[in-house]
């Protein structure tokens, strides 16, 4: 069966943007020899933030090459770090090679280290590093505050009707939406392509649904989310999402099947399961080089949408009780004033990737996540830029988190192994496997949500627990009728899963066994010493787990039959399991227009937040048992809001 890997959390083929603040004078230019000898700086965005490169020159040639890439992914992009220094060493100049999976780091090196050659040779001015945008402060302060900019040191202003601040999954669809609807709109972002657009997106009531029959109750799935948030929700926000996204998705089907590109919605099977789920979920089959960024940033063009790419807000300003715009700096380092008549509206991405605001605000979820999948400028910019200016925050935070990583046995869940980036991309984790802690016994009904083993990992020693199958693996993954995007069957309809069991069974686990993620033993004893656990207690506990999957009936914490697959096919396999933090999900509260509101509840003229920077809408857990929720909320209230403010 063909093997493919249809969607990707993580965009790889952005480059990141100039964001550097420039001195008054150039150098002169060198009298003797090819550089003026001396050390030169420059950065450019990277996927965390700015990747910092300093060079030293003598007359004819780059001696020293120190590369600040802390801000990376530790085992992509710092890794890339260390190679690109070696290869601008040897090559004496800046055309390097991208190094595989790291290329927005790959990017941003070559650009700083181009300009510090071009600082050397005297074409351009010399560049001082500053720390005027407290997103890259050190200090314990997450919020900090907002950038004093003197009016001598604005080079430009740029006048619209509607600013979107961010062009990712939201970001795209506001600025396409204001275009098309004959609005006057520019979209700005710190990288060079945007950071593309997730594809899982959920709705209700869209054509795809209708024609399969699909029939979703509206206010059931308002219920299903006030509980799983334990009432910290706005249903009037919910009720705007139920009311706009089928007519969203369809939208967007519209926009894709000019360029060959289906969507399907992801029907589910008729199985009865403890928990109940949503089949929402909607996804464009067969991408191959197309994306969803490309298809709509090209359709926004050609409605008369502005793009100002490799350009970062820096704040936002306010002025007589109203947002007005921001300012932002260029990929020249210059200063920009955007001004919005109509409305600016944020959408930077949440703040998964600023380690600081995740410490002070939902330290659990750190304890019980070791790898991050987080989308590239979720530094929390957009959240503090709102904050100054007034807005109100959710008091109740909380992240999406898959169960989808794996640990060698000596190592520790949590936040260190996060920052090294070595923990394994363990996709199959959330299939409701046996699942034990570290005691070797069984502790809940496997088949669930994929954060509900997480949660119980704040109460299990070390913060994690472990995941064991046999070798009938394949046939179980079938059995278990999985819904969303765990699932690595087609869909009952055909729509694709976003990996297929081909994929894990040739390529994923033989690698997580090769690095060590996953144990393989011919024995439950093997299994528990390889895996660190008491073996006594496991083969008890394996034991009865099988006695009740033969009788088809768990009555320790009644899992679904057809869920229960027992261990009595040798080799064994078991992986020490962690968290995959994906975003976070708590921001700015808004009220049923998308207006960020203020500390008494009242809104903010001039400033609308969506996507993963806007609150009141989720708390306490994800409820993926609806495919899509989050990036569906997204897109469809950037539709919205984009329209809203056209026609303004």
């Amino acid at each position: 069966m063909t093997q493919f890997s249809r969607r990707k959390f993580l965009r790889t083929s952005l480059v990141g943007g100039a964001s550097i603040t420039t001195a008054a004078l150039a150098n002169a230019a060198p009298t003797s020899g090819i550089y003026k000898p001396g050390t030169y700086v420059s950065k450019a965005s990277g996927i965390g933030g700015d990747v910092i490169v300093k060079m030293t020159f003598d007359a004819n040639k780059i001696t020293d090459v120190v590369i600040d890439a802390k801000h990376e992914t530790p085992a992509l992009g710092q890794r890339a770090a260390v190679i690109l220094q070696k290869q601008i060493l040897q090559g004496q100049g800046a055309k390097i090679d991208t190094v595989s999976g790291a290329s927005i780091t790959s990017g941003a090196v070559q650009k700083a280290a181009a300009k510090c050659i071009a600082q050397a040779k005297g074409q351009i001015p010399v560049e001082v590093i500053t720390k005027d945008d407290a997103a890259e402060d050190d200090s314990g302060d997450w919020l900090g505050k907002a950038p004093e900019i003197a009016e001598k040191d604005i080079a430009s202003t740029v006048t619209t009707n509607i600013l979107v601040i961010g062009c990712g999954t939201g970001g795209m669809f506001a600025v396409a939406s204001a275009a098309e609807n004959g609005g006057k709109v520019i979209g700005i972002d710190r990288f060079s392509t945007g950071t593309g657009i997730r594809e899982d997106l959920g709705a209700i009531d869209s054509r795809y649904q209708k024609a399969e029959g699909t029939k979703i109750d509206k206010f059931d799935f308002i219920a299903m989310a006030t509980r799983y948030a334990g009432g910290h929700v706005k249903q009037e926000l919910i009720r705007l999402w139920a009311d706009n996204s089928g007519e969203t998705i369809n939208w967007l089907g519209d926009r894709l099947e000019p360029v060959g590109i289906k969507l399907m919605n992801e029907v589910g099977d008729t199985v009865e399961t403890r928990y109940k789920d949503f089949a929402i979920g909607h996804s464009p089959q067969k991408m191959g080089k197309v994306t969803l960024n490309n298809v709509l940033h090209d359709y926004a063009v050609k409605k008369g949408a502005r793009f100002d790419y490799n350009t970062t807000m820096v704040k936002l300003e306010k002025k007589n009780g109203r947002v007005t715009g921001c300012i932002a700096k260029n990929g020249d380092g210059k200063y920009v004033r955007y001004i919005a008549k109509k409305g600016t509206v944020v959408a930077t991405g949440g703040y998964a990737r600023n380690t600081k605001m995740m410490e002070a605000l939902q330290p659990w979820n750190l304890r019980v996540s070791s790898r991050l999948g987080a989308m590239p400028g979720a530094t929390g910019s957009g959240i503090r830029a709102c904050l100054w200016v007034g807005a109100k925050m959710d008091e109740t935070h909380c992240a999406m988190k898959f169960d989808r990583s794996a640990l060698r046995p000596d190592q520790k869940a949590g936040l260190e192994t996060m920052k090294k980036g070595d923990a394994g991309f363990f996709w199959i984790g959330s299939q409701p496997w046996l699942k034990v802690n570290a005691d070797g016994e069984r502790f809940m009904n496997e088949s669930g949500t994929y954060e509900n083993p997480l949660h119980a990992d704040e109460y299990n020693k070390g913060h994690c627990h472990y995941s064991l199958f046999d070798s009938n693996w394949v046939k179980y993954t079938k059995e278990f009728k999985m819904h969303g995007c765990s699932r690595i069957w087609p869909f009952a309809n055909g729509a694709e899963p976003n990996h297929l069991w081909s994929e894990v069974q040739d390529k994923m686990l033989p690698g997580l066994i090769k690095n060590g993620y996953v144990q393989k033993a011919d024995s439950i004893e093997e299994l528990a010493k390889k895996l660190g656990l008491p073996a006594e207690q496991l083969k008890k506990t394996v034991k009865r787990y099988n006695e009740l999957a033969y009788k088809g009936v768990d009555t320790d914490f009644g899992k679904e039959k057809h869920r229960l697959s027992p261990l009595d096919k040798p080799p064994f396999y078991g992986a020490k399991n962690s968290g995959w933090l994906l975003c976070t999900l708590d921001g700015i509260v808004v009220d049923k227009n998308l207006n960020a509101c203020d500390e008494n509840g009242d809104p903010i003229p001039g400033l609308y937040v969506i996507g993963n920077d806007s609150g009141s809408y989720f708390a306490n857990e994800y409820p993926n048992l609806a495919t899509g929720m989050a990036c569906g909320r997204t897109v469809t209230f950037g539709r919205v809001i984009g329209r809203k403010l056209a026609k303004a």
